[in-house]
């Protein structure tokens, strides 16, 4: 299994939410293959040192989104998958995002040239780690 997780306990971003997001990363590079098998649910749990409750929730969003299917008595398997599907879904998330960052600006009264460089400086930064 070529899975590789890592969370950040100073995020504001809860665990499930860090695991998901890092597991559609994977998937959508191609670091995860498709058919390929996951951790179950309890080696992850045990490997990140959180609770069950954590994994099962993320595991079960990610199967809900369509980017893992379980299988009886086997574990959880990478779905296959349409690339270009999973792209829309996750542009869908980031419009979702964005449009909630817009309004978050309006409320505090931020222009829009503000909040580009904002976008552009979390871009750098992130590029950076």
């Amino acid at each position: 299994m070529s899975l590789k997780i890592f969370l950040k306990n100073k995020s504001e971003q809860p665990i499930y939410e860090q695991i998901e997001e890092q597991v559609k990363e994977q998937i959508l590079s191609g670091d995860v293959k498709e058919n390929e098998q996951l951790p179950s649910i309890r080696s992850l749990a045990k490997d990140l040192k959180i609770g069950v409750i954590t994994t099962t929730r993320a595991y079960s969003d990610l199967c809900e989104q369509g980017y893992i299917v379980p299988v009886a008595g086997k574990g959880y398997f990478v779905a296959e998958r349409n690339n270009e599907l999973m792209r829309e879904r996750i542009i869908s998330e980031i419009e979702n995002d964005l449009e909630s960052a817009i309004n978050k600006a309006k409320i505090a009264m931020i222009s829009d040239d503000e909040l580009l460089s904002l976008l552009k400086i979390l871009m750098e930064e992130d590029n950076n780690e």
